[in-house]
């Protein structure tokens, strides 16, 4: 049997004033995402635990199966994961961010997207600043997306523990930075960091020059999500099953390869509003040819449109999604004979808060041996009406498999 899994990033959210009191999901034109519905199941499950933090860390995991309670240690061991980067026993992953601060106020999370090769610049510059103690890696990702690595020795006490509290940064857009600074133990490493990265970038040419374009430059580094490497067991040992993981973003490839998962690399990719929606869904049916039993697609764009408060490009990603992704792999999962097919965000992200969010998201599912209910739409309303509900979201992928208790 073929399996497909289509996750929108935080494309679940509340009715708008602007879409007649509809959420994006109920008001974008999505007939793919509505035959899934009619011919199967819609549902609700809750994949974040409401003393966990909201993010596609936590929201992911739960989705692939995972109980984040058990298993989540932070965010940025899953993408030191992605970039092929080892954690021994005592090592710590940190997310560094580039970020704009003025005048003590987050404007950009992502330093206005700031371009890999300046990017690569300033991380190099951090790396200055640790320059006297090899315990300190910086890597540099993709744009803003960054790690900072601590390599601990056995015996030797850890600069951090779970008191240790940081805060992601695109929660904290258009508000004061000071009160979601680092806390807790090794705040003060951090902290140090993070205000000696304002005086060496404030003088970097490249960052004068965005400055001179009317560009956001990047005024510091913003370090939070870490973390030490988490124990998954192997996906295929629990399901029985073959996967590959498609994605533009280093967390949801961090996870993939910790579960054992291909990653396959789409040119075109981004991780943003401007992605190849229609290279995912060919890239997906022809990772299902090769072989593969169960394909990931994740989708970034719907989450940044909720990041920028763009309702417009929320609806027009979710029907990209669903004419370029979700129409053609469920016509050729429908052309294989037995099939399932599941669509779900892994939280909501409010277009009225900018930020993730806590609660229900809306999951459609159909295919071979599922029998369909009443719903013959798929958002959130639909969902929450129908009674099926995953209050633990990481119960409901071994009943997408079949294997309830898995």
């Amino acid at each position: 049997m073929k399996y497909a899994l289509i996750i929108p990033d935080g494309a679940a959210d509340e009715p708008q004033h602007t879409l007649d009191g509809k959420t994006p999901f109920d008001f974008a034109k999505t007939p793919h995402m509505d035959e899934v519905a009619r011919l199967g199941v819609v549902g609700q499950a809750d994949n974040v635990p409401g003393d966990m933090p909201s993010g596609s860390d936590v929201g992911t995991m739960s989705l692939f199966g995972y109980s984040p309670l058990k298993f989540h240690t932070g965010r940025a061991p899953l993408e030191a994961a992605a970039q092929g980067i080892t954690l021994g026993p005592h090592d710590w992953a940190i997310r560094c961010n580039l970020i704009t601060s003025l005048e003590g106020m987050m404007t950009s999370f992502t330093a206005g997207q700031i371009p890999n090769d300046l990017a690569a610049e300033l991380i190099t510059a951090m790396q200055t600043l640790v320059k006297d103690d090899p315990r300190w890696t910086f890597y540099t990702g993709v744009s803003y997306r960054n790690l900072l690595i601590y390599r601990g020795k056995e015996g030797e006490q850890s600069p951090f523990d779970e008191t240790t509290k940081t805060e992601p940064p695109h929660d904290v857009t258009d508000k004061a930075v000071q009160p979601y600074l680092p806390k807790g133990k090794g705040a003060e490493l951090l902290l140090d960091l993070m205000e000696r990265s304002k005086t060496l970038f404030a003088s970097h040419a490249g960052n004068q020059a965005r400055k001179a374009n009317n560009e956001q430059p990047a005024t510091q580094v913003w370090l939070w999500g870490q973390g030490s490497k988490p124990a998954f067991q192997p996906f295929e040992e629990r399901f029985g099953v073959t996967s590959a993981v498609i994605t533009a973003v280093d967390l949801l490839r961090g996870i993939g390869r910790l579960l054992g998962w291909e990653v396959v690399n789409v040119p075109g990719a981004t991780g943003y509003l401007d992605t190849d929606y229609a290279a995912k869904g060919r890239y997906a049916i022809e990772t299902l040819k090769s072989g593969k039993d169960f394909v990931v697609v994740h989708v970034e764009a719907s989450d940044e449109a909720s990041h920028e408060g763009d309702v417009e490009a929320k609806v027009h990603a979710l029907e990209q999604i669903d004419a370029k992704i979700v129409g053609p792999v469920h016509e050729y999962l429908k052309s294989q004979g037995e099939y399932r097919i599941l669509i779900s965000p892994d939280h909501p992200t409010f277009l009225r808060t900018k930020t993730h969010s806590h609660g229900y998201v809306p999951f459609a599912m159909a295919g071979t041996g599922i029998e369909a209910d009443e719903a013959t739409h798929y958002h959130e309303g639909a969902a929450a009406g129908t009674g099926l509900t995953f209050d633990a979201g990481w119960e409901l992928m071994p009943t997408f498999f079949g294997k309830p208790g898995a």
